[in-house]
């Protein structure tokens, strides 16, 4: 409905008399409804978060005051977050799994949705105004893993058994992970209480918490409680898998693990074999032998995809 010309006239002349302009009264709405910049309310978002998204996003959002800091949050264009995809991508850390920096690309407009969504969700900004929602995720490719040929994963075993300073622990995790099918963070995670030996059990607790017993070999179970007692572990919650020394491994172990493979099984290193491919490996030969529906019992877990993992057989090596 169209404002009555003689209100506004009238409205006019009671400003004018006061002293008062519009751009005055625009002033203090801005005043009385303000909005946080970028680095006022960056860590609020990050204390919000969960540790996977911490974890993921962390890089990314740590980034984001140099280049926006000092703005309010809907005074960032989403011409902003592209020109920091494209910076992210140009930078990216060449690693055997990388795909030119697609996956920082991905990343950082993840991290920046995930970021407005928190200021959308506490009410500083309409959902309407979040520039990163305004600017395209990259299409994931689809992944160049597939199931190992024994022939492969019999030559990693021999490989691992026969260099390293620690052949006994480097041969149990990956026989660990062929069996078990599990997660890198789920075998990291393993006490002593999550192993049940009588019955060839390891307790797994995946993604967004969800717990659930994974069956394995009752040779592997024992060789597992073995390694355990032989590296005090002593405690229910004394991690499993441990040094020589008695401490636990991390993540580290992994990556020089694969790192050596790679040294000396060039075709390992050339498609960027990692302990996933035996997880995927394993899921592949229950869904061959015993069908779908086992497959995804078997191996799957919240926020995976076994339709999408599952693939035709491995090519044969010759």
């Amino acid at each position: 409905m169209p404002a009555d010309p003689a209100m506004v006239a009238a409205a006019r002349h009671v400003l004018a008399y006061l002293g008062v302009t519009v751009a005055d009264l625009e002033s203090d709405a801005d005043v009385l409804i303000s909005v946080p910049t970028v680095a006022e309310y960056l860590p609020r978002a990050i204390a919000a978060a969960g540790p996977g998204a911490r974890r993921t996003y962390g890089t990314y959002w740590n980034r984001i005051p140099a280049g926006w800091g000092d703005r309010p949050l809907d005074r960032v264009a989403a011409s902003d977050i592209e020109a920091m995809k494209q910076q992210m991508i140009a930078t990216a850390r060449s690693r055997r799994n990388s795909r030119n920096g697609r996956h920082a690309g991905e990343h950082v407009i993840a991290a920046a949705r995930a970021f407005y969504f928190r200021a959308v969700a506490d009410g500083l900004i309409d959902a309407s105004a979040s520039p990163a929602h305004r600017v395209a995720k990259l299409r994931r490719l689809p992944s160049t893993r597939r199931a190992l040929t024994s022939h492969e994963l019999e030559e990693i075993n021999v490989v691992t058994r026969a260099s390293g300073n620690d052949v006994v622990l480097d041969a149990l995790l990956l026989r660990l992970h062929t069996e078990g099918a599990c997660w890198r963070g789920d075998a990291l995670a393993l006490g002593l209480v999550d192993l049940n030996a009588a019955n060839g059990l390891v307790r797994l607790t995946e993604k967004n918490g969800v717990v659930r017993w994974q069956p394995v070999s009752l040779d592997l179970a024992e060789h597992l409680q073995e390694h355990a007692c032989v590296r005090r572990a002593v405690l229910p919650t004394d991690r499993l898998l441990r040094y020589r020394n008695g401490q636990p491994i991390s993540s580290r172990r992994y990556d020089h693990l694969w790192k050596r493979i790679g040294e000396r099984l060039p075709w390992a290193a050339a498609q960027g074999i990692s302990t996933h491919w035996l997880r995927h490996t394993t899921r592949i030969w229950v869904e061959r032998h015993f069908g779908y529906g086992v497959a995804r019992a078997y191996a799957d877990s919240p926020g995976s995809s076994t339709t999408t993992d599952i693939k035709g057989r491995p090519p044969r090596r010759r």
